[in-house]
């Protein structure tokens, strides 16, 4: 009899939850196992937290020298320059200048830093200063302190890579669910498809929305997860990476797509680009959609989802 396996374990600092439909237990934990080893993977490869990770190796040598990199990471990052084109700049990883200096949303935090320094550290963010080279497979940073940081497209790409795992080892079912972004296929144990819920920003466990998915993925950026409060105004920690300051005003943004790496990309410029240039940019791509609720709890969708 076909039943529902599931696994929780915190992986690229975030809770991510694997869920296999499956007759046997153990043949169950065996794949998600090796969904997990592929996350484990991938996060080595991304983190800045580590100083011999790729990643970590670019941004020590931006400025200085072009790094040589897995094919795989210069593919992360072209994709991600698509993306940056794609939404005007609203994407971009090299976010990562002003992220950690300027920023860090604990409850210590108790002003805005100095707009001059602000200014003085945004020249470093600018995607058109990402240079690739395929024919060398190198990645350069054309200014020093610049840093790239895949924390807007990271998880996505690693639900993809696990559900690829999965697929491969004959998973005909499953949903990989990293803190929020997710991707499912097949359907329930039951036969029905699968029910998510669309987290309401006011009250992140009471989902305000259910919408059916089959072969689908879906992510959420939200102002509840991580945010400070300074002078009475609620700064969300998504940054706009034209001005270095967070983004207020949207309370939360819900994608939908085939691909949760794309998902999970976009969902952090509709949130800073404001809701009309947002929803005109997501209703002009194909088989992508959105939810957009802003600080006055308006919700907003675009033409093809039908909220019950």
């Amino acid at each position: 009899m076909l039943r529902e396996f599931k696994k929780h374990q915190k992986l690229m600092g975030n809770a991510f939850e694997i869920t296999v439909v499956d007759t046997r237990e153990d043949e169950a934990h065996t794949h998600i196992d090796a969904a997990i080893a592929e996350i484990q993977r991938i996060e080595k490869l991304l983190t800045t937290f580590s100083e011999d990770s790729q990643t970590s190796l670019i941004n020590r040598n931006a400025g200085i020298n072009p790094v040589r990199v897995d094919m795989e990471i210069l593919d992360l990052i072209a994709r991600s320059l698509k993306i940056s084109k794609i939404t005007d700049g609203y994407f971009d990883i090299s976010y990562g200048g002003i992220d950690k200096n300027l920023w860090n949303f604990n409850r210590k935090m108790t002003s805005l830093p100095d707009p001059e320094l602000i200014k003085e550290q945004l020249h470093l963010v600018n995607y058109q200063n990402i240079i690739l080279d395929r024919e060398n497979q190198t990645v350069f940073l054309t200014l020093k302190g610049m840093r790239i940081g895949f924390g807007g497209i990271g998880k996505g790409y690693a639900a993809e890579m696990a559900k690829r795992i999965l697929i491969g080892r004959g998973v005909q079912s499953g949903i990989v669910n990293a803190s929020g972004d997710l991707t499912a296929w097949g359907k329930q144990a039951n036969g029905k498809p699968w029910s998510i819920g669309i987290a309401d920003p006011d009250s992140a466990r009471q989902p305000f929305s259910y919408l059916n998915i089959n072969d689908m993925a879906v992510a959420t950026s939200g102002n509840y997860e991580k945010f400070v409060i300074i002078d009475g105004k609620k700064y969300s920690h998504t940054i706009n990476p034209k001005t270095g300051v967070p983004v207020s005003g949207v309370k939360s943004v819900t994608i939908f797509c085939p691909n949760a790496e794309i998902a999970d990309a976009m969902a952090t410029p509709a949130g800073i680009m404001g809701v009309d240039a947002a929803m005109d940019m997501i209703n002009q791509i194909n088989h992508l959609e959105c939810i957009i609720i802003d600080d006055q709890n308006r919700v907003y969708s675009s033409a093809n989802i039908h909220l019950k």
